[in-house]
């Protein structure tokens, strides 16, 4: 995983509550067995019209949302099954963070062991969040995993929980097996102890 420390990017908004896992990564990309590629299936339904060409009316193909890096929706964001792809989808596409009042429990732990950043915030912060990034698309915020705040423009800061191990390992870059593969020479040392 790419290490997270601090992100200052643009944001799109996505206004709709309990986005699951079919709706962010539709059963028919499924059947990849690498996370490469997957972006191209993310919210396909929504992002694409019957015919395959591209919905102007969908958030994501709007040109001045084209680079965001953090996604802000509704709460209950990844019901649903728990399937991987939908985290490995929004990675591929270039998302880091994803912000929402709540997520689902599998989804959240999903994101965490793949480098996706789940931010959860008050309902009131994140439709704040909401219309300023629809107001000014191209407004930048500031993750700050660190000193687990959100910072706005205008130096409003938000604060954000998150467990103490989960934050260690995206600011290292590490899923479970790397940490501990780094960690290596302590567990040694330790079971060597043991067997005295």
């Amino acid at each position: 995983m790419n290490p997270f420390t601090t992100l200052n990017a643009t944001a799109a908004p996505l206004r709709a509550e309990n986005v699951d896992t079919d709706q962010i990564i539709p059963a028919r990309f499924l059947t990849a067995v690498t996370k490469a590629g997957m972006g191209a299936g993310l919210f396909a339904a929504w992002r694409y019209l019957p015919d395959g060409s591209p919905n102007p009316d969908f958030v994501l193909n709007r040109p001045e949302y084209a680079d965001a890096q953090i996604l802000i929706s509704g709460k209950n964001f990844g019901s649903g099954s728990s399937r991987e792809h939908a985290v490995w989808a929004l990675t591929d596409y270039g998302f880091r963070a994803v912000i929402a009042p709540s997520f689902a429990d599998i989804f959240h732990n999903n994101a965490l062991k793949n480098g996706l950043l789940p931010i959860t915030l008050p309902e009131n912060a994140v439709n704040m969040l909401m219309d300023l990034v629809e107001e000014e698309p191209d407004v930048r915020i500031l993750i700050d995993l660190p000193a687990q705040t959100v910072t706005l423009p205008d130096g409003q800061q938000i604060s954000f929980d998150i467990d103490a191990y989960r934050k260690q390992c995206l600011i290292q870059g590490l899923d479970d097996l790397g940490y501990l593969l780094a960690n290596i020479d302590a567990i040694r040392s330790y079971e060597a102890a043991w067997k005295k």
